[in-house]
């Protein structure tokens, strides 16, 4: 059985390398139970899972988005927006008041609902969302490296949908209902593609490990095969219910579905699901789409710098994944579902067999 001097040696054997703030962390190092802290945080799975690409980047990526969207679309569609929000910084505090808003509102748990559920479902999304999380390599920053980590992530990725499914129904409301009943539609929908999609670069680059993925990624896999990227960004908007694609929430209709029961952190807690796997998906994107980590590298980051590259392309993608709400107007349901086993799926066997035609060709190695 492993001492704490055996875990302390384990976690400093195995730090993220900073060069940029070395001396802090030496510094800090040689202070008693400090420098268990530091070695605990700085220590890579973890650094992975609670900082970046983890925990922090998904705290990042929601303040950024909800002042990003609210801004973009007051700018595209000539609405006064966020502005009115404390003017001087031009709605910059809206991300912040909405927060104030989520923990100080009462949490009504209405009397028809299944109270033990409704409470815990909201918690119990983050489990899927969060477990992709441990897959996602940024360079040396890994929480758990494996050969199979896109499949694992794919799959991880399909078990959010049961979680919403599962809202719906503990809220036993009619219009709660009926957004979980247009969530499974949804998924049934843009699953297959999806799926076929990203197995599609797994056969183009003959492996479902990131690192062989970005390592061969000399052309990014959007010029190599961009069918396949298409069919992926749009089962992203789907899976994620962006506009024009969301069907489930449909504030005009059924009042934001599945979650029309909720309030104050419950509510703030299933607002943000849809944020955190798009931005699961956009890393994934990245990976396979964009080349991942890979970047010039920023010598005093030393191993931040891939992880930042990661993030940055993720952001990226995510800002442009923005646009399509202020643009678009919403599908129906029926037209979703025609698309998604028609056109999509048409167009992902398309992707499957360049991939295949790539891969026999030799041209990747």
């Amino acid at each position: 059985m492993l001492g704490i001097s055996e875990i302390f040696e384990m976690f400093k054997n195995n730090m993220v390398n900073i060069p940029l703030i070395q001396p802090i962390i030496d510094a800090l190092m040689n202070i008693p139970l400090v420098n268990y802290v530091v070695a605990l945080v700085l220590w890579k799975p973890f650094f992975a899972i609670a900082i970046l690409p983890g925990l922090g980047g998904i705290m990042l990526v929601l303040l950024l988005m909800v002042y990003w969207e609210r801004k973009l679309t007051a700018r595209i569609q000539w609405r006064v927006g966020p502005l009115e929000v404390f003017r001087p910084l031009r709605g910059l505090i809206q991300p912040m008041a909405d927060g104030f808003r989520y923990f100080f509102q009462e949490v009504i748990v209405h009397v028809d609902a299944h109270r033990p559920y409704f409470v815990q479902l909201p918690i119990l999304t983050f489990i899927p969302v969060l477990l992709p999380i441990l897959f996602i390599p940024a360079g040396e920053i890994v929480a758990i490296r494996s050969p199979y980590a896109i499949q694992i992530i794919v799959a991880l990725i399909a078990l959010i949908p049961i979680t919403i499914i599962g809202i719906g129904w503990a809220s036993n409301s009619r219009f709660a209902y009926i957004g979980s009943v247009r969530e499974a539609m949804m998924y049934f929908a843009y699953e297959v593609p999806f799926v076929i999609a990203v197995l599609a670069m797994i056969l183009m680059y003959g492996s479902g490990d990131p690192y062989v993925i970005v390592e061969k990624q000399s052309v990014p896999g959007i010029i190599m095969n961009p069918i396949a990227f298409l069919v992926f960004f749009i089962a992203t908007l789907m899976a994620t219910s962006r506009l024009p694609f969301e069907i489930p929430e449909a504030d005009q209709e059924i009042a934001f579905g599945p979650f029309v029961e909720y309030s104050g952190i419950l509510f703030g807690i299933v607002m943000t699901l849809a944020y955190e796997k798009l931005y699961i998906m956009c890393l994934l994107m990245s990976i396979l789409f964009f080349g991942g980590w890979s970047g010039f590298a920023i010598p005093l980051l030393g191993d931040l710098s891939p992880v930042i590259w990661l993030f940055v392309k993720a952001v990226v993608v995510m800002l442009i994944v923005a646009l399509t709400r202020s643009i678009y107007p919403r599908f129906r349901l029926d037209q979703a579902l025609r698309m998604g086993w028609t056109s999509m799926l048409a167009v992902s066997l398309v992707s499957l067999a360049v991939a295949l035609a790539i891969r026999l060709s030799g041209w990747l190695g």
